[in-house]
C-alpha cells in the first residue's frame, strides 16, 4: 500500500514507525552484498557514531567501507543534521554525497539524499544509530532502516536521554523479533 509515493508500515501498534527493519552490531559488521543482490542501489548513513565516532574526523575503517561500497556499485549518501562544514569535508573524504540540515525524522532529508542518488525507496536503504531521528525518519521515507549500535559509548547528556528512552522501544522491538523467531 503506499500513500503520496511513501510505503505505508503494516500495523505494529504505537511504535511501528519506531521499530528498525534489521539491527546490527555495527555498520562495518553489515553484508552490503545482500543487499546488492536484492536490489538496493542506494544507501543513506548517518555521521556521528554510525560511521565515526560524534565530532570526529573520518576514520580509515569508514575509507576502507566506502572504498568497498562502491566497488560493489552503490551510490551512496551521508545524511545529517549537522551543518555543512561538519557532513562536507566527511562526504568529500568518502566520495559520497551529503544532505546537511536534513531535518530529521522528517522524510525531506532522505528524499533529497534519494535524489541525489537517482534512487527510489524501494531501492535505497538507510544506515543510522539513533531511533527518534535516523530510524523513524528512514521509516517515513519508506526506505528500508539498518539500526546500529553507537560506535562512542560517551554521549552529551541530551543523547544519554534519548538513548534511555529508546532503551523502551528496543525493548519491545526484540520482544516482537523473538516472537517472529519462536514461530
Amino acid at each position: 500500500m503506499e500513500r503520496s509515493g511513501l510505503a505505508v508500515r503494516p500495523t505494529l501498534g504505537m511504535f511501528q514507525n519506531l521499530f528498525p527493519d534489521e539491527e546490527y552490531q555495527s555498520s562495518y559488521e553489515i553484508d552490503y552484498e545482500s543487499y546488492y543482490e536484492k536490489g538496493i542501489r542506494g544507501i543513506l548513513f548517518d555521521v556521528d557514531n554510525t560511521l565515526v565516532e560524534h565530532d570526529q574526523p573520518v576514520t580509515l575503517e569508514a575509507i576502507a567501507l566506502f572504498e568497498r561500497l562502491h566497488e560493489i556499485g552503490f551510490d551512496v549518501c551521508i545524511i545529517s543534521n549537522n551543518k555543512e562544514h561538519r557532513v562536507k569535508p566527511l562526504a568529500d573524504t568518502l566520495e559520497a554525497k551529503y544532505v546537511y540540515k536534513a531535518g530529521k525524522p522528517s522524510a525531506k532529508g532522505y528524499l533529497q539524499g534519494m535524489q541525489h542518488m537517482n534512487t527510489t525507496p524501494e531501492t535505497t536503504m538507510f544506515v543510522g544509530d539513533q531511533i527518534f531521528t535516523d530510524i523513524w525518519g528512514a521509516n517515513r521515507a519508506g526506505v528500508h532502516s539498518v539500526l546500529v549500535h553507537p560506535i562512542a559509548k560517551h554521549e552529551e547528556i541530551q543523547i544519554i536521554l534519548k538513548r534511555r528512552l529508546e532503551w523502551f522501544v528496543l525493548r519491545k522491538y526484540h520482544k516482537l523479533q523473538q516472537k517472529k523467531t519462536s514461530y
